[in-house]
């Protein structure tokens, strides 16, 4: 009999579920996967179940290799010294490698009265409260989606074509990642879909109330439903336990995604900062960002160099309702093109993009090790890929 090396994944979202799938190619390690919900949540469509279009959430039986442990609890501490984590239940579970993938959230919302009267779609028991609240509100109830990044373009567009009368205060420029050309496309299908649009560095709110919201040219608009999608934020979870972490609280690792403290501990997805220059924070990141995290892990079992980080880009998915969405076209380095694809073909490619995410994970859970993605460099020569990432201010989807 061989002795079991212990991997425990904390975070259940895109990056961790693929890490822990993958982990699973040797049979002498066993996996641990620990997330709070019982259920995997589709943040990518959080959107859609604001406006009552999608559920949002699967069964983790659907996902998970069936080598995969599912532990329903939260980690309150990282033990690094002792090899351990300690969960919000009291319990420890030992690790021989970790991998952190606890991913993001909500950015704390300082803006006077946003915390208390603005509704967050970040997570999913806030999209649900939100869903609740929007059916019990009339539909000529004026609401407005703050955060000019796609979760706002995508959450005016879905609560547009559904009837309701949505302004979208941008801040700055609508959807700054995109080219221009996209950009003047989008504005176009929100304007048809009846969506005020209001940009400019003017229109950054400076406070929330239950019925109104005040720009910063002095404006207050009337607002009794108010939607915050601006910024980003990570669990403390690192800082917490003593370990480096970047000005926003992600992990700092090397560029093979180990910890800057601890070889046995890696990171993925959202909550990583490679070199202090994390990539866009993206389900398209976070899957392949947890496949090469598991491969880090299975090299230095093996006791192999594991490979530097190496992640392109394809493009940016953005949904404009049900019957129309954009996908623009990105050079490798994550920088977009001059080419896109909109109206009905561009919701279909952006449906596509949903729905493969959440193959890819099943198909990693079926046969361990298939996963591959975009590499900047086919020969593996190393070159960051980093979009903005120290000037992130909206939620950048797919």
């Amino acid at each position: 009999m061989f002795e079991k090396i212990t991997a425990v994944v904390i975070g259940g979202g895109y990056a961790g579920v693929m890490a822990a799938n993958r982990l699973t190619q040797r049979a002498d390690v066993s996996v641990t996967l620990i997330n709070p919900r019982p259920t995997f949540v589709e943040r990518i469509r959080l959107h859609q179940l604001v406006g009552g279009s999608h559920s949002a959430v699967l069964d983790y039986t659907e996902i998970l290799g069936q080598r995969v442990r599912l532990v329903v609890d939260s980690v309150s501490l990282i033990d690094a010294a002792q090899r351990r984590v300690r969960l919000q239940s009291g319990g420890t579970i030992g690790y021989d490698y970790l991998v952190y993938a606890v991913g993001s959230g909500q950015a704390d919302l300082r803006t006077p009265g946003a915390s208390v009267f603005a509704y967050s779609i970040s997570d999913l028991e806030e999209a649900r409260r939100l869903r609740t609240d929007l059916a019990a509100a009339p539909a000529w109830a004026p609401v407005t989606v703050v955060g000019a990044g796609p979760t706002g373009i995508e959450t005016a567009a879905e609560l547009a074509e559904g009837g309701r009368r949505v302004t979208l205060v941008c801040g700055g420029v609508l959807g700054p990642y995109l080219h221009q050309r996209g950009r003047r496309t989008v504005a176009r299908r929100l304007a048809d879909l009846g969506v005020r649009v209001l940009e400019g560095p003017e229109t950054k709110v400076t406070a929330v109330s239950r019925e109104v919201m005040r720009l910063s040219d002095g404006r207050e608009l009337p607002s009794r439903i108010t939607i915050w999608t601006a910024g980003f934020s990570v669990p403390d979870l690192a800082s917490r336990s003593g370990l480096s972490t970047d000005a926003l609280g992600r992990l700092r690792t090397d560029e093979t995604l180990t910890s800057v403290d601890d070889p046995r501990i890696v990171a993925a997805g959202d909550s990583a900062a490679p070199t202090g220059h994390p990539y866009r924070m993206s389900c398209q990141a976070a899957g392949s960002l947890g496949a090469q995290a598991a491969d880090t892990v299975l090299s230095r079992i093996a006791g192999r160099q594991p490979a530097v980080v190496n992640l392109g880009f394809a493009g940016q998915c953005i949904s404009l309702g049900r019957r129309e969405g954009l996908f623009q076209f990105a050079h490798k380095n994550d920088t977009a093109r001059g080419l896109h694809l909109a109206g009905r073909i561009g919701a279909r490619v952006k449906e596509s993009v949903c729905k493969n995410t959440i193959t890819q994970l099943v198909s990693e859970a079926r046969k361990p090790g298939s996963h591959t993605w975009i590499k900047v460099h086919a020969n593996g020569e190393h070159q960051q890929a980093r979009h903005n990432s120290g000037n992130i201010r909206a939620d950048q989807t797919i």
